[in-house]
């Protein structure tokens, strides 16, 4: 894997100095509209369905919101390649701020359904940008700081979506939230024009959407989305199983295609596979997080909204650890640090998985906390180097900015994943919260430890 620029280094200074400071603003802030988003709806939605129903629905304000994310993820290198920068942040803003509109103003909860499948449709495409445009808006020795820097938005969306939600909430205005959001996305949008170039400066033409790849990878989102709202473990099994065979129906289909989802050195000699494959170990493992709120009051008697904050500790670690990641830049450090990221992820897996216990006081709780931060440094460290790899590994140049708008496509389908697979091992424990945990923890462990191989490879080919 190539590292940017060794010898010329960007700073922070740099990154968010006069000059890049508009570009370093859209690129995280559509993440971050994006992170806010999806924990600022979930800690509004017990408020909302008390006013206008629709409790049968509450899975599915997830559900739509993440295949409708996955889809347009999808699209992202070809809007870029019509629309350029600058045109194709303006329609993810567009769509994102109508489909809040739509949720703020929602009578019903099929309604809201719909105004959270526009705001997925919008999210999307700005999750994918705020990698896509990287290569393009910045220079080659800011990749990884920018890289870290809209990454470690997911961190931010984690503590701002939760405290935001839940002041609105706690005043019975959950509409108001929707109202901020798209205040926010509408300021993001005036800032745009003087921050993003209007062309990519790459010769790439349009390319075919990939609609046999797109309709394989969509359906399999969808069934495994499914799979983790469903109570019953065997449809659950079916629809997990059903979505790995038409994930591996998806990876033929897009090595066939002339122009599939993830550029064409993904399947040749180069390390981006490997890159991409590491990306989905980690990207798995974040999804404990869903459910530790729910462990912290189980098992350890937490107030909600205490809970609520031990569940993104793990995000925490994740930014404490990607900000100085990002300075290193040395081809042997690299190698290091982007090989300890599934080792520490494991690790912090186990210590938490190790100290759990039934009616857990101050001490376990801490040794938690330790664990999940520990798990989200291990996720931090590597990701802006994974990120500025699948950026660099390709076998033409043009293919840039395909490979850097297929890390959050991949990084959306392994969150899909992984919290299908979270909810399966959560019902194998129960009734026992305890075995539920430890059940779900030492799994994930053990599947970071498989991605130790493939952070390895990702840095020999």
């Amino acid at each position: 894997m190539h590292s940017p620029t060794e010898s010329t280094t960007g700073t922070w200074r740099q990154l968010l100095g006069a000059r890049y400071l508009g570009t370093a603003t859209v690129l995280a802030g559509g993440v971050a509209l994006y992170a806010t988003n999806v924990y600022l709806t979930t800690s509004l939605l017990p408020t909302a369905i008390d006013e206008i129903g629709g409790q049968r629905y509450y899975a599915w304000t997830a559900t739509v919101f993440l295949v409708a994310s996955v889809i347009s993820s999808m699209l992202v290198s070809k809007v870029l390649a019509t629309r350029g920068p600058r045109g194709a942040y303006l329609i993810g803003l567009t769509v994102f701020a109508l489909g809040t509109v739509v949720c703020a103003v929602s009578p019903t909860m099929e309604l809201l359904l719909v105004g959270r499948t526009i705001q997925g449709a919008g999210g999307g495409l700005l999750a994918g940008l705020g990698y896509a445009v990287i290569n393009a808006a910045l220079p080659q020795h800011l990749w990884t700081r920018g890289a870290a820097l809209v990454s470690a938005m997911w961190g931010v969306g984690t503590f701002a979506g939760p405290s935001v939600g839940g002041i609105f909430a706690q005043f019975g205005a959950w509409r108001m939230a929707f109202g901020v959001l798209v205040l926010a996305a509408l300021a993001m949008a005036a800032l745009v024009p003087r921050a993003l170039p209007a062309h990519t400066g790459e010769a790439t033409e349009p390319s075919p959407v990939p609609t046999l790849s797109l309709t394989l990878l969509t359906t399999a989102a969808l069934l495994v989305s499914i799979a983790g709202v469903v109570s019953n473990l065997a449809i659950t099994a079916a629809m997990v199983l059903g979505g790995v065979l038409l994930l591996i129906a998806f990876v033929a289909a897009d090595r066939r295609a002339a122009h599939g989802v993830l550029p064409p050195s993904t399947f040749g000699a180069s390390a981006l596979k490997w890159i991409y494959l590491t990306i989905v170990v980690l990207a798995v493992a974040s999804t404990v997080e869903t459910f530790i709120p729910l462990f912290g009051q189980r098992l350890a008697g937490l107030a909600p909204l205490a809970a609520g904050f031990l569940g993104a500790t793990l995000a925490l670690g994740w930014t404490l650890g990607e900000i100085p990641s990002a300075s290193a830049t040395a081809p042997r450090v690299v190698r290091r640090i982007v090989m300890a990221g599934p080792i520490l992820v494991a690790a912090g897996l186990c210590i938490v998985a190790a100290f759990l216990t039934d009616q857990a006081g101050p001490g376990s709780i801490a040794t938690w906390v330790v664990g999940l931060i520990v798990t989200g440094v291990g996720i931090g460290i590597a990701w802006p180097h994974l990120a500025v790899g699948a950026m660099t590994s390709v076998a033409e140049p043009g293919e840039g900015a395909r490979a850097s708008a297929a890390i959050n496509t991949v990084q959306l389908i392994a969150n899909a994943f992984g919290a299908a697979l979270a909810g399966v091992l959560v019902n194998l424990g129960e009734p026992s919260t305890l075995r539920s945990a430890q059940l779900l923890l030492f799994t994930f462990a053990a599947l970071a430890f498989i991605g130790v191989a493939a952070a390895a490879r990702s840095q020999r080919a």
